[in-house]
């Protein structure tokens, strides 16, 4: 169940997987407070046509999972919007070396590849969830290039913490399969080689958000466990809970 109190998605003209993950369910009857947490495809395209409704999320932080190579090719979050920006680099194994065998489903094969950044990139994803749980942070967008995968995961573990469904994190995973739709559009148009080929990389199948949680529940017991081993305190979780369930 989901409550819609403020649109979700966010039709900037330029970026084509910005959403709000606030309005779910979570922890003792609370709800996921909207216009905290943000998610998004990569922000260098916010231009004139949507500065003024971008100032008015009156975001204070940008959490940039990219790798250098992607920043410098792509660039950032233009400056001028004054918002303190993190570049916190989610290490992984690059997916173009990793073929899928026609026998491995491509949710599971997707789910894999989760499991590798939390365990890759756990310097990233802690400092993300850190960042998250500091009320004087927020509002803070999370993105990637796609807003799809180092996004989602992230996204996924701050709201399991926050005590919401693993139904509602995959449900909510699964929205940017339509934002995909134009995304891949503008790419095939204006950088043809980040798709052809690699087609698979782009579909959010929630099946493959619910294996990656029961996968790291098998492993680590617990979501507040898995955090607890890569170093976020109790504090910080009940900081996080605090701030962004009311």
């Amino acid at each position: 169940m989901v409550t819609d109190s403020y649109p979700r998605n966010l039709g900037f003209s330029a970026t084509y997987n910005f959403r709000d993950v606030g309005g779910y369910p979570g922890l003792d009857g609370r709800t996921v407070r909207w216009r905290r947490l943000f998610r998004s495809d990569a922000l260098h395209r916010i231009g004139e046509a949507d500065a003024a409704a971008f100032a008015q999320l009156g975001v204070r932080t940008v959490i940039d999972l990219r790798r250098p190579a992607e920043v410098e090719k792509f660039g950032r979050v233009p400056e001028r919007h004054g918002m303190d920006y993190r570049h916190l680099v989610l290490n992984h194994i690059d997916w173009e070396t990793i073929s899928r065998a026609d026998d491995v489903p491509q949710d599971r094969w997707l789910a894999d590849r989760y499991l590798n950044f939390a365990e890759d990139g756990r310097e990233a994803i802690l400092a993300s969830l850190r960042i998250i749980a500091e009320p004087s942070r927020a509002p803070v967008i999370v993105h990637c290039m796609a807003g799809k995968d180092r996004t989602g995961t992230v996204c996924a573990l701050a709201l399991a913490l926050l005590g919401v469904s693993d139904e509602d994190i995959a449900a909510d995973y699964a929205l940017t399969t339509e934002a995909m739709t134009a995304l891949t559009a503008y790419l095939m148009e204006k950088h043809p080689s980040a798709v052809l080929g690699n087609e698979h990389m782009f579909e959010s199948p929630p099946e493959a958000m619910l294996m990656f949680l029961a996968d790291l529940r098998r492993l680590h017991g617990s979501i507040e466990n898995y955090v607890r081993e890569i170093g976020m305190r109790g504090s910080e979780v009940e900081s996080m809970r605090s701030h962004l369930l009311g």
